[in-house]
């Protein structure tokens, strides 16, 4: 397999361009243009049914483009002739929903794809899972069943497992829409380690608060297009187009919160 290397700078992490993605005849993305840097936070926001979701999987090919290229450092995901599970191999992806194995304690559910995509040994491939467990603030649970946690734990066994692998991008997709209320600011601030310690991630997220304190730029989506990008205090503070502060008075009024995730 060969692998397309970009000509772009080394600084940078992700680079989409002109990414157009349809289902049947509805078309979803229309023409993303995307980048980010290494160790830069970028976060997406919009309302349901953007295209958010949808650009965050083309950026790992779980959803395959109809147009458009994908790098992720440095290697065309897009070329028809990549190793994708290589590339793959070095992006960390965490879901709405926890997606562990349900009959799998939580140090087996941390260590399977080390062992079997990258090939390490039980010793080395448990002390890496013992290492992000304790990173996630969850040591001392590697023996509890997934069921036996919380949904705020398990999405946090869920990032450990993915830093697990190693990743050079982290990819969160509304990672706490699917928990209550109380149980949202351990993950976030697990999120917000990781931002610290140098990350690359790119997060689509309906918290606000967090994307105004976490990220470097935020992109605003609606109906398949960025309408507005900027740094956090432009686009969520003093956002210059419509579209956008519509949107964000929606969200940031207590007495209109939404109520259910993308």
């Amino acid at each position: 397999m060969t692998e397309l290397v970009s000509e772009v700078s080394g600084d940078v992490a992700v680079d989409v361009t002109d990414l157009h993605k349809s289902f049947g005849s509805v078309e979803v993305l229309r023409g993303i243009d995307l980048r980010v840097n290494r160790g830069e936070v970028v976060c997406i926001i919009g309302p349901s049914g953007s295209g958010k979701s949808t650009l965050l999987r083309c950026v790992n090919l779980l959803e395959e483009p109809n147009s458009g290229t994908v790098m992720v450092n440095g290697v065309a995901l897009t070329d028809p002739d990549v190793d994708i599970d290589a590339a793959r191999s070095r992006i960390g992806m965490v879901f709405q929903s926890f997606n562990l194995f349900s009959h799998l304690n939580v140090l087996n559910n941390l260590t399977i794809a080390q062992r079997k995509v990258l090939g390490r040994g039980r010793a080395e491939a448990t002390e890496t899972a013992l290492a992000n467990l304790a990173r996630v603030g969850l040591s001392g649970r590697e023996n509890a069943l997934p069921n036996e946690l919380s949904g705020g734990q398990q999405q946090r066994v869920a990032i450990a497992r993915a830093l697990s692998m190693d990743p050079d991008v982290m990819l969160f997709d509304e990672p706490t829409s699917a928990l209550d209320p109380e149980l949202v600011g351990d993950v976030l601030g697990v999120m917000r380690q990781l931002a610290d310690e140098g990350m690359t991630m790119l997060v689509v997220t309906h918290e606000m608060q967090f994307a105004r304190e976490v990220a470097d730029n935020v992109l605003f989506m609606d109906a398949g297009t960025v309408v507005e990008e900027g740094p956090p205090d432009q686009v969520i503070g003093a956002p210059r187009h419509e579209r956008t502060r519509t949107f964000l008075a929606r969200v940031l009024n207590p007495t209109h919160q939404h109520t259910s995730g993308t």
